[in-house]
Parts: structure tokens; sequence; C-alpha cells
């Protein structure tokens, strides 16, 4: 099989449901306490790059860069939440939500990254988390979905142990100001892919290539995960739950059985999936696997960092979008292995280039579960993106509602199985800024003009909210800005 085309409008083909977890299902199936929700992410949604005080992140320097992003795009309109939050808000209560995820940027309430405090940012984050609480959403707040303070990245941001400090700093302050009203929070949003693809890649922001770098990010960022739980706690109400998030595929080796491929897929899972997790339940990284990682402790690692990496999170945040094949690789350094990708095995993708594989959900909730003293798991981030056209106020994505379905399917599954899993965030609640990948790809459950700013929900938020039981929503909810904004294109 092959990429889906672009007008495709038909459901996906049986052998995306796996039999282990057929439909029909029902909420009822998952208990009356499970949660519900969406996600967003500031840099990707906000835009108001510079309003009302707001300093600039390393995102708004990356984008500036020509050639960093598809189509030289960038995020300084985005999704226009920042003065849209009421619609979008309105929209993902009619959709039967009980929880949005949203994160905080840092530069918004701390222009310089430390210091002095945007009052004007601060305010902004109590009027969305009071938006949030008026209409019976739950608020998660993200402390950390990468957008860090410009100023901060000239002292040398992640690759500099002060960061540890300055991070602590700025969870404190936003428990103090929101601690009374957020109920939970989150530490980081995949620390394995800011600090890869921004550090060792080059393709995220701030787009360096060091393996130097890339270690020393990855070991300031494990230690500020740990601190910033504690600081959250000391400031936080004993109700208030405090995870953090990881990114993660279920990986297979390419040719099963072959030395090699099971190997470097043993590699690329302690890199992958375990480097941040295991050290967070006092287990250190993963060095056995990774013999590569005696550097970084020999250069970076102090007296007292193995304790001061572990904290007794309540919840984890699973992020998953698909699994991933591996071989041996001579070529690459620190896990010597590569991934072979969809389109070379002939099997469906999306537009991220991503195999369509909803089991991975499953997999990876079975693996996280396993780890004694393992805290209770949420889905964080789970979606698709898929071509989307926009017609007579309608968004026809059979392939995405498809995916959603199947995807909470391994939920239901993995619950079935045993596996404390509490609640399911679909990615995302609207389109928005895909990062190196600019506007192409759609993962929202509602439609996004950007141009216009007219929001439509498309078949598969419907879906969503006739799964959940939420109010009727209207298929065009108009919200037209007078004009068009500059999106760089």
């Amino acid at each position: 099989m092959i990429k889906l085309p672009p007008n495709y409008s038909e459901p996906l083909p049986a052998a995306f449901y796996p039999a282990s977890a057929p439909l029909p299902f029902s909420r009822a199936d998952f208990g009356p306490d499970f949660q519900w929700g969406a996600s967003a992410a500031a840099y990707q949604t906000e835009g108001a790059w510079q309003h009302q005080g707001k300093g600039p992140s390393i995102w708004d320097d990356f984008t500036r860069r020509k050639g960093t992003i598809r189509r030289n795009e960038h995020g300084r309109v985005a999704a226009d939440f920042y003065n849209r939050y009421e619609t979008d808000l309105d929209l993902a209560s009619g959709m039967g939500l009980t929880d949005f995820r949203f994160s905080a940027a840092w530069s918004r309430v701390l222009p310089e990254g430390t210091g002095a405090v945007n009052r004007r940012g601060l305010d902004y984050y109590d009027r969305l988390v009071d938006a949030c609480l008026e209409r019976d959403l739950r608020p998660l707040l993200t402390l950390y979905h990468w957008d860090l303070p410009s100023a901060l990245q000239a002292k040398g941001g992640w690759a500099n142990r002060s960061i540890v400090g300055w991070f602590s700093e700025y969870a404190q302050l936003m428990a103090r100001r929101l601690g009374d009203r957020v109920p939970q929070w989150a530490v980081l949003n995949e620390p394995m892919v800011f600090v890869g693809a921004g550090h060792l890649l080059g393709v995220h922001a701030p787009g360096r290539r060091h393996l130097g770098a890339f270690l020393s990010a990855a070991h300031h960022a494990t230690l500020a995960q740990a601190e910033g739980g504690r600081a959250l706690r000391a400031m936080l109400p004993d109700s208030a739950r405090i995870g953090t998030t990881f990114s993660c595929s279920h990986l297979t080796p390419h040719r099963p059985g072959n030395a090699y491929d099971e190997a470097a897929t043993r590699r690329a899972d302690a890199l992958l999936n375990r480097f941040f997790v295991e050290p967070t339940l006092g287990l250190g990284y993963p060095v056995a696997e990774l013999p590569a990682l005696r550097w970084l402790l020999d250069r970076y690692q102090k007296p007292g960092d193995e304790q001061r990496m572990a904290f007794d999170f309540d919840f984890w945040g699973i992020q998953n979008y698909t699994r991933e094949v591996v071989k041996f690789s001579p070529w690459l350094p620190l896990q010597w292995a590569a991934l072979v990708s969809a389109r070379q095995r002939g099997v469906p993708y999306t537009d991220m280039g991503w195999e369509v594989y909803p089991e991975s959900v499953y997999q990876m909730l079975k693996q996280f579960a396993a780890y004694p003293n393992a805290p209770t798991l949420m889905i964080t981030e789970s979606g698709s993106a898929f071509p989307d056209v926009a017609a007579e106020g309608q968004v026809l994505d059979a392939a995405r509602r498809a995916y959603l379905q199947a995807a909470i399917g391994q939920v239901l599954r993995a619950r079935c199985d045993g596996v404390d899993v509490s609640g399911y965030f679909a990615w995302s609640l609207t389109d928005n800024f895909e990062w190196a990948e600019g506007y192409g790809p759609r993962f929202g459950l509602i439609h996004v003009d950007y141009e216009t700013q007219e929001r439509i929900v498309k078949d598969s938020g419907r879906w969503y909210q006739a799964f959940l039981g939420g109010q009727a929503v209207e298929s065009n909810v108009d919200f037209v800005v007078r004009g068009s904004h500059n999106l760089g294109r």
C-alpha cells in the first residue's frame, strides 16, 4: 500500500483496525473518571509573538533563518490562539472534552528568561485558565514546550548547567500565580525531541549539530525535569498532580532474528524510549545498552546528580504517533542504528511520513507500565496528519477519524490488560504550526484557514464529540479576521 492520496475520503482499510481492539466501543467502557482531552502548544498556536511585552524565543529566531522551515513559514500569527482562545475553548467544550492541555510560553512571562516578570503575560495565562474553568475544562499546563527564551540561549541554553536553576525559578513563578486553579501540570514536553532535533540533528531550534551539545543538553534537561517537579510540589496544593511527557515509538527490527538489527533496536530503544524515563525512577541512564553514554557521565554528571535526577511523578504523559523499524548502521555514532522509513517499506503513512500503526499506542503503554513503581499513565498526545479539503463548511477527514477511533481502541485494549492509563488527549485541538514542516501537515480536530482564521470542526472532531456525548457543534463556526495575515508564504 502507498500513501493515501490528497483526495482520499474513504474509511481506512480493515487492516488499520487491529482485531484485538474491534469497534464499536463506547465512552462508558473507560469508566466515569477517564479524562478526555485535546492538546495544544504555545508557539504552535498562540501567535502574538511580540505582543504585550513578550520576549523572543529560540523558535522566533530559528524561523527567521532561511531554509529551516518549509516555505519559510513561522509562528508569528499561527492559529491566533492568543486572541481567539475563548472561541477555541467554546468549541472544545461543545465537543464534550473534560480536559484541555496547553503550554505557557516562558518568554511571555519572563522575557529575559529570568528576573523581571512580564505581568501582562501572566495575566494572559490567568485569563486562559479561568476561561477553561468557566467551561468545565480541566486545565493541564505544560511548562516547557520547546520555546526557550532567546536571552537564555545566548547564555548557552540547555547546554548550560545553570538552566536547571533558571527553569526552577520559572516553574515556581507559574505555580505561585496559577497553582490555586490548575490541578495538573506537565514539566517538560518530549525532552528527547527538543534536545535531539535541536542539538544533534539541527532540524529544530536552536539548530545545533554537535554531540557534546546534545549530551550536555540531555543531561541538564534530565536534571531540570526532576528539579521542575520538585519546584512545583513545593508550591502546589497536595491535590495537584505533577507529571512530565515522553515521546516514544514502538520499535521492531528490520530483520527479526538478525543479531545486528536486534542489537540496534535495543540501542535505539535505550536512546529514544528509555533515556529520560529511567533516571526519574532512580535507575540512571541506560549505559549498558549505550556505552557511549559513559562519556556523558564522565564529562557532565557531577556527584549527587543521579539522586537529583529522580522524582516521584504522579503521572507520565505518553506521546505516541507511530512505530519505527530499525536496522544496524555503521555510520551513525552513539546508537549505530538507522530507521527504515514507511515509504521504503511500502506501508501506509501520514503527511509526516510516519507509518499508520495505531497499535504502537498499546505497545508503548505496556512498555512503560512494566516499570516497577511506574505512575499512572496518560496519552497526552496522539494523532495523525492527513490532507484536508474544506468544502461547503465541512472537512470530511475519514482517515483521521479512523486513526482516532483505532488509537482510542488501543487505549481500551491496554486498560483491559490491566494498564493504569487514566486519560487520552488528541493532538491537536486545532491545526497549527508544525515546527520544521510549517503549516503543511494538519493534525487538528478543528480546521483552521490561516488566511482568514475561520474554524471548521472536522468530521473527526464530530465523531469525537458524538463519542463523548458532548453538545452539538455548528458545522461552520465562522469567526473571520478582517484582511489576511502574512504567514511568510
